[in-house]
């Protein structure tokens, strides 16, 4: 390598979800780490996937998505929202949704569309890894915010109190990965405020937006037409249709905003999976009901495995959507939350994540002295939560 040669991202290690399914593996630890599912893609999509291409659908799509998968969207957006994409004009998939190759392409296109050179970006902690990469390779710079538990609720004053005038955006993810906590209402208002106050843009990471419990709504950007002029929304099929390695997601956006996003997207994927796009369409179509069955299906997993832990010395934090809980191990260990997760794949058999990873390098030896803090992923068969959860019950 010539000795010129510098990295641009030189504090960024192997992420912690690899790190620690690569653990699991390795030690054939019961894997509540990476969140991905356990159990099948639904029959159905995979019927018409194979189907796709068998028939020979497997050339390019239109760069933008299928057209048939963009208005299945669109459809899908106003039958779960009660709203129109565009506040212009009627529900348009055509012109406001782009298919992407996951909901990270998508998080990174977005980015790389707002954010120029010394724009500051907003971000809450513990926050999912892609963003800050992203955001540095645009030339921009994060400003942390730290979410407290056990609510890890947004103090909309602080974040008033964050922006100047090199403030471009504010990245929002709910419902949220690690935590579980979701937005309500109120925090979409006190979120529109400000950025109406100053002028600034949105991305909301949505990709669990299916999965919120005991009767909660998801407080969609799509529901709230002011927000959604200067917002990307960002979602997963992968997630919803428990399919993660078909790498396929979405981004909604208005008209102007979708233009500048395309312009990037179809230098980075070009397009995404056709086959994928085409069984994922009919799957929209003809079986509406695993959307609205899938929180139903999550909150009995997660309470599955709250009742499994309710005699362990772990302390459950409340989940309010996702497929993740987060359990305070303090009563058990004075490790690190880095090295607990370590010594618990290693010596006791079960992989859960850190949230320390997940925060700022700088930030992370203040965190080690007040958290003790693992996240466990709930996507998993019943037989598997019960003999993780009877495992972590002897410690």
């Amino acid at each position: 390598m010539p000795s010129s040669f510098t990295s641009k991202l030189p504090n960024l290690a192997t992420s912690i979800f690899t790190e620690m399914s690569m653990m699991a593996n390795q030690y054939q630890a019961i894997n509540l780490s990476q969140g991905f599912p356990e159990f099948d893609t639904p029959a159905f999509l995979k019927d018409k996937i194979n189907l796709a291409i068998s028939e020979g659908k497997n050339q390019y799509s239109p760069s933008n998505g299928l057209p048939e998968l963009l208005t299945q969207v669109a459809a899908m957006v106003h039958r779960q929202y009660q709203t129109d994409l565009s506040t212009e004009q009627k529900l348009d998939g055509l012109k406001n949704v782009t298919i992407t190759s996951g909901a990270t392409e998508a998080l990174w296109v977005a980015i790389q569309t707002l954010v120029r050179p010394d724009d500051e970006v907003i971000i809450f902690d513990p926050a999912y890894d892609s963003y800050e990469p992203a955001i540095e390779l645009a030339g921009g710079v994060c400003r942390h915010i730290a979410l407290d538990a056990p609510s890890y609720a947004i103090n909309w004053s602080l974040v008033e109190q964050t922006i100047n005038e090199k403030t471009r955006a504010i990245i929002v993810n709910s419902p949220h990965n690690p935590t579980g906590s979701i937005l309500s209402a109120a925090d979409l208002s006190s979120l529109q405020a400000l950025l109406e106050k100053y002028d600034l843009y949105l991305i909301s990471d949505e990709v669990y937006e299916h999965m919120t419990f005991d009767g909660l709504r998801h407080e969609s950007v799509l529901r709230y037409p002011d927000l959604f002029k200067r917002a990307f929304v960002v979602s997963s099929f992968g997630k919803t249709f428990h399919c993660t390695g078909w790498k396929m997601g979405y981004c909604a956006a208005p008209d102007a905003l979708t233009v500048e996003f395309r312009k990037i997207h179809q230098y980075v994927t070009f397009c995404s999976f056709t086959p994928a796009q085409i069984a994922i369409a009919q799957m929209l179509k003809e079986h509406p009901e695993h959307i609205t069955e899938l929180s139903s299906f999550y909150q009995q997993k997660r309470d599955l495995l709250i009742n499994a832990l309710k005699d362990s010395r772990f302390n459950m934090l409340p989940s309010k959507g996702t497929y993740f809980l987060l359990l305070d191990y303090s009563a058990i260990s004075a490790l690190n939350d880095r090295e607990f997760c370590q010594w618990l794949t290693k010596e006791v058999g079960v992989a859960a994540i850190p949230l320390s990873p997940l925060y700022p390098v700088d930030k992370r030896e203040s965190y080690h002295q007040n958290n003790k803090v693992i996240r466990l992923c709930f996507a998993k068969n019943d037989d598997t939560l019960l003999k993780a959860a009877g495992i972590l019950c002897q410690l």
